[in-house]
């Protein structure tokens, strides 16, 4: 079974994508399970996670509609404000939803690097554990030494690195992401998103331009470790649904046919208990 492990849908009439804005073309338009169903066809994708755009709970609610229309979509990983009072009290409702398999709050777009270590949190981050939901850790390099202080904090967290935490593909960046990188490989059970990358490297991407991250990921994470996904639409931006796809067989050619499958899917079903 092949599962898209990363996508977005988005409806603008919504109104809470704060960060999709006109000048955004050509995101700044509506992408429903009507526009990705023909591209997993082609592809030979069997089902998706749908990932959280806005940091709201009317967003995690809209999502979760689309997969009870939507036999495809099997799972969604929401949003909740970690840093409410009534944050556990959030976190237990939404576990109860079929198709909740996770949550991630922007950590990406929050100015505070060390937001994550915030004692505020540690009720939301023990009531995941509580309730055995992934951790989708939308990171940049900058916070990978947080991110592993925090696994320590709380190592029985089933964390996955989203987009390879976003390493700077396009400016070859690569050393300093790759140290952090080992450390979580090493002291943690984190598993990492094959995902985004093409996006980091740009609208010139080629596979041997992302090789020496996936390679880097494969050695040190393993296929069980590693899940895929596309990151549509996001990843229109550099590189076709299609495109990314036969990318990825190219930088699995060295894996049988059994770590290919894991990365392929198998890694996503059982992380989120599909």
């Amino acid at each position: 079974m092949k599962i898209d492990a990363h996508q977005h849908f988005w409806r603008l009439s919504r109104g809470d994508y704060h960060w999709l804005t006109p000048d955004k073309a050509p995101f700044y338009q509506d992408f429903e399970p009507s526009d990705l169903l023909p591209l997993l066809k082609e592809n030979g994708i069997d089902g998706t996670v749908t990932v959280q755009a806005a940091p709201t709970p009317a967003e995690t609610d809209f999502m979760l509609s689309l997969a009870d229309d939507n036999d495809f979509i099997l799972g969604v990983v929401g949003w909740c404000d970690f840093e409410s009072a009534d944050a556990s009290d959030q976190i237990r409702d939404l576990a109860a939803r079929p198709k909740l398999v996770g949550l991630r709050p922007m950590i990406q777009g929050i100015a505070d690097v060390d937001w994550m270590l915030k004692p505020a949190l540690t009720p939301a981050f023990e009531t995941m554990v509580e309730t055995d939901l992934g951790f989708d850790a939308l990171t940049l390099p900058k916070h990978l030494p947080n991110l592993a202080r925090l696994i320590e904090r709380h190592p029985a967290l089933r964390v996955v690195i989203d987009h390879g935490s976003k390493p700077d593909v396009a400016g070859g960046a690569f050393d300093t992401w790759a140290q952090d990188m080992r450390v979580l490989a090493s002291n943690t059970t984190a598993l990492v998103k094959m995902s985004g990358l093409v996006t980091e490297a740009g609208s010139d991407w080629s596979v041997e331009s992302l090789k020496p991250y996936v390679d880097f990921l494969l050695e040190h994470f393993g296929p069980q470790r590693l899940m895929w996904g596309s990151d549509w639409p996001v990843c229109t931006l550099a590189s076709p649904y299609r495109a990314w796809c036969d990318a990825t067989d190219q930088l699995l050619e060295g894996l049988d046919e059994a770590e290919k499958a894991q990365i392929w899917g198998a890694t996503a079903s059982r992380f989120y208990n599909l």
